[in-house]
């Protein structure tokens, strides 16, 4: 077996790790090697020239900083929505004799929306009611009997069943006849056609649908993280599809999240007088919040640490570095709004990425020097 081989693996191994793990040692005892071997003089030598020469300090460009205070608002998408939409839907069967109303007509709470034929169902209750008169003779004759002690409380007991049973099925007939008629539960749109005439419903045949537009609804989903930035009164601008601008208030912030998004629903109310804002439209809210104050600094001097918090870097009172974590109000044009520094700032917006937390620095100032 040759040896030389194995040896030279091992020597490469060792440098390596010196290399890799030890560089601060190799690098030290390096610099120790180059300086002189400091022999003592007759005189004397002086403490400070065998001391190791100062660290170097690393030079950056940092901006000075003053927060002001910047109106927060929090941006989703969404979409318009009816603030009610309704199926009417028969309660009982017959055919249609009612002329059929056109979709996107408006109608008036209580309007006729269609008309069952009633068939028979007027003589059913003529029928009901003399059997409740019948009914009321023969309770009113044995309750006579009963008192006189000529008749037993049974029998008395069994004409008041009946006659009560008669009032029900009286009732039933005259509910029965009401359900022919079916009627709008509120002023708005058909978005459908009403139920063609001659056409044979049974219960539950759809009538017609019918939509209020105004007042419209706005309706969002909020993130977990911007949910308890609004509340319930919130103003809010929005801008639809077609480029309009509209303002409403905050009527609705749901406390349950979506399973599937982790979102929460929000919902805006807009007045629609003229109904020219329809169902189903895109648009853009921007939801007022409270207001923060915030830095504007330049999205490049955004980092990360060692333990991914996105942040920047800062330079203190004694020219050293801190990493302060912060949050992105906003981005705009000239850089992006952060919240969560000092009121007053230098903020590293060159060099961050060469320098850690605690690092001595030299600061040039942008726009000056220090």
């Amino acid at each position: 077996m040759r040896l030389a081989p194995l040896l030279i693996a091992v020597l490469v191994a060792v440098g390596l790790y010196a290399i890799v793990f030890e560089r601060d040692r190799v690098l030290g005892f390096a610099r120790e090697q180059d300086e002189p071997t400091g022999i003592a003089s007759d005189s004397g030598a002086s403490s400070d020239e065998n001391a190791a020469p100062p660290s170097r300090k690393v030079s950056v460009v940092a901006i000075e900083s003053t927060a002001s205070g910047v109106d927060n608002a929090v941006l989703l998408r969404g979409q318009t929505e009816a603030a009610r939409k309704v199926e009417i839907r028969a309660e009982t069967s017959g055919l249609v004799a009612s002329a059929p109303l056109p979709k996107g007509s408006f109608v008036e709470s209580g309007q006729v929306l269609c008309q069952i034929d009633p068939g028979t169902r007027p003589s059913k209750l003529a029928e009901a009611e003399a059997r409740m008169a019948e009914a009321r003779i023969t309770d009113t004759a044995a309750d006579r009997l009963a008192k006189g002690g000529f008749g037993s409380e049974t029998s008395a007991a069994a004409a008041k069943a009946s006659l009560q049973a008669a009032q029900a099925a009286v009732d039933l007939a005259k509910k029965d006849i009401e359900r022919l008629t079916l009627l709008a539960p509120f002023k708005g749109l058909l978005d459908s056609e009403t139920a063609e005439l001659g056409s044979l419903m049974q219960q539950g045949s759809l009538c017609a649908t019918i939509i209020q537009l105004d007042p419209i609804k706005v309706v969002g989903f909020l993130p977990e993280l911007s949910v308890g930035k609004v509340a319930i009164g919130a103003p809010a601008k929005m801008q639809l599809g077609n480029g309009r601008d509209i303002t409403g208030q905050v009527t609705f912030i749901s406390r349950s999240a979506d399973p599937a998004t982790r979102t929460f629903r929000v919902e805006v109310e807009t007045a629609n007088p003229d109904l020219t804002i329809s169902d189903g439209q895109t648009a853009d809210l921007a939801i007022a919040a409270a207001g923060v104050s915030a830095h504007l600094v330049p999205a490049s001097a955004l980092t990360l640490d060692d333990h991914g918090t996105m942040g920047v870097r800062i330079v203190d009172d004694t020219d050293h570095v801190r990493f302060k974590p912060v949050a992105v109000v906003r981005d705009t044009i000239d850089g992006v709004l952060l919240s969560g520094l000092p009121e007053t700032a230098r903020i590293i917006v060159v060099g961050q990425e060469y320098v850690s937390d605690g690092a001595a620095v030299t600061v040039t100032l942008r726009g000056g020097d220090e």
